[in-house]
């Protein structure tokens, strides 16, 4: 085995091996074959190469997303670690953990014209756990080899290296943050040794606290006095125990449980489709009063950010007397009247919330699930009367999805077609809702498909695949990964929310009009490509869709770019 010749690039390396971080996803250069020739050399690792940055950490971010876990980032210096910006803003807000290693060039080439050369230090302060900056090596050498005087200056950058790496991997471990590493390196870069010149690293993080809940008794006597009860859970990952307790208030009537298509959290009580109940009452003539009568005296929420701009808009204006947020981290005021704070895992929380809490005599419950059983028979019938577009297609394809797959959302359209669905519980579901762009979802889901047993589907709207094709570029495709590509030749978003939809700057500047298909990047990354135009093509195609093949798939569904929001909209007025 090979190790680099330079003392922090073997640091580094260490650190992240004695801390169980084993999945490194490297792009290429030169400032950073240090830490390559380390991390590709040692078979503790698994390392993957990914050219484009962008997509090398949404990749990595959607392998740290699945195991929960830390996952490390590798990239030369200069604008190569720019591209890494938007992974590290999502996995930020959605509290994943990235270890974002930069090299750098040495302090004396900043700012004199040196090539391929930033400002690096910081960079990344606004969206990061943490920022850890090594110290440039006295020479590229065995500490040993150096004069006595050297060997003290090498001392003290030894230790405040390793402090450095200490804190910023504690924070990726206890806190679910991304960091960022910037370590500079003077040529040579290539130099390398049998034998380790680094002693041996333990590991530094911090086992997890017992998690101790605080005194619920007070809690408990407001939720055991209210009529009235909500539990909405945003983006969730997948946890058998929290659906088992959330289980068990299923059939309090004084409680109607709002989930979202990303909570991972099921059961025939629960409302799954937030919008199918919220936008009726908005174009009720007694608006004000259903709104009052869905309104909850205390509102109670886990889990990552919501979706639903409905119910967001509604809790804002008619507010709960308490909200109260359970995680271990954070609790967003996404509502303007958060009140208290539960600092624990849900798990956690509802094992100690759960023994003291009555059912109350109610029709809060079954109030509004005779609303949502009405709203699941008008589904089903507009579904049966509507043209072919978008609204349908979704129908069909979610009818299709064989149980236990992993589905992984594009942002925009997608995710909001999903949340009218009913999902099989058996899926696992995820979207990059952290900051909700569409940027790399296709480089997450790729990423994600690759460490789970269970196949994985991408479903994705042109836009969001056509700005991500890059991440096609990989060796990692699975065979069965498959992708599906909503293609209405534009952002249909935009025609979905208020605008000028039919001027020629809408189309040019918000909508975005083009022409593209995918067959030709099918082809070029050996993916076997379908395209289908109606709904018995559609039909016809799901039915082979999932089987076994020697590559990944990809079926387009080309759907009428003028009239798909005008279905989805009028599917709100039929339901109404």
């Amino acid at each position: 085995m090979k190790y680099s010749s330079i003392p922090s690039a073997q640091t580094v390396i260490r650190h992240c091996k004695a801390n169980g971080i084993d999945n490194i996803v490297i792009s290429p250069g030169s400032r950073n074959s240090p830490l390559t020739i380390g991390f590709s050399e040692d078979p503790s690792f698994k390392c993957f190469s990914i050219v484009d940055e962008r997509c090398a950490a949404f990749f990595a971010l959607g392998i740290a997303q699945q195991l929960q876990k830390p996952v490390a980032l590798l990239c030369s210096s200069g604008s190569a670690l720019l591209n890494y910006y938007p992974a590290i803003a999502e996995a930020y807000y959605s509290d994943i953990p990235l270890v974002v290693i930069t090299a750098d060039r040495p302090p004396q080439k900043i700012d004199i014209g040196d090539g391929q050369t930033i400002r690096q230090e910081n960079v990344f302060d606004n969206h990061i756990g943490y920022s850890a900056n090594l110290k440039l090596d006295i020479k590229n050498t065995n500490p040993l080899e150096l004069s006595d005087t050297d060997r003290v200056k090498q001392a003290s950058i030894q230790k405040h290296n390793d402090d450095q790496l200490v804190k910023s991997l504690e924070a990726a471990f206890n806190n679910k943050t991304p960091v960022h590493i910037n370590i500079p390196f003077e040529e040579p870069l290539y130099g390398v040794v049998d034998m380790p010149i680094i002693s041996s690293t333990t590991a530094t993080r911090n086992e997890k606290e017992l998690q101790v809940v605080e005194d619920l008794d007070s809690y408990i006597k407001l939720w055991n006095a209210s009529k009235r009860k909500m539990i909405l859970v945003g983006v969730h990952y997948p946890d058998e125990k929290v659906q088992q307790l959330l289980d068990s208030i299923a059939n309090d009537p004084s409680v109607i449980v709002f989930t979202e298509t990303t909570s991972n959290i099921h059961h025939p009580n629960f409302f799954g489709s937030i919008d199918s109940i919220i936008a009726p009452i908005e174009k009720s003539k007694d608006k004000e009063g259903l709104f009052q009568k869905l309104r909850p005296e205390i509102l109670l929420t886990f889990g990552g950010l919501i979706v639903s701009k409905k119910i967001k808009a509604f809790l804002r204006k008619f507010s709960p007397i308490n909200h109260w947020h359970i995680d271990q981290k954070k609790a967003n005021n996404t509502f303007y009247c958060l009140s208290h704070h539960f600092k624990v895992e849900p798990n956690h929380f509802f094992e100690a919330f759960n023994k003291g809490i009555v059912a109350q005599a109610s029709d809060y419950f079954s109030y509004w699930d005779h609303i949502k059983r009405g709203y699941q028979i008008k589904r089903q019938a507009y579904m049966d009367q509507i043209a072919f577009s978008d609204m349908l297609a979704f129908h069909h394809i979610f009818k299709n999805i064989p149980q236990r797959y992993q589905l992984q959302l594009a942002n925009s359209s997608t995710i909001r077609y999903a949340q009218l669905f009913d999902l099989d519980p058996s899926l696992r579901v995820f979207c990059n809702r952290g900051t909700s762009g569409i940027d790399g979802s296709t480089s997450t889901a790729i990423g994600a498909s690759i460490v789970k047993k269970e196949p994985t589907l991408f479903i994705t709207g042109d836009l969001s695949f056509f700005y991500d094709s890059n991440a096609l570029w990989n060796n990692y495709m699975r065979s069965d990964f498959r992708i599906i590509v909503l293609n209405n030749e534009g952002g249909g978003i935009f025609r979905i929310l208020p605008g000028q939809e039919d001027t020629e700057n809408f189309e040019t500047y918000f909508e975005t009009v083009h022409h593209l298909e995918a067959s030709h990047l099918c082809h070029m990354y050996q993916m076997e490509y379908q395209k289908v135009e109606n709904e018995k093509e559609l039909d016809l195609a799901l039915h082979t869709f999932f089987e076994k093949s020697h590559n990944p798939k990809l079926l387009e569904i080309k759907t009428p770019r003028v009239l798909n929001n005008k279905i989805l909209l009028s599917y709100f007025d039929f339901i109404s």
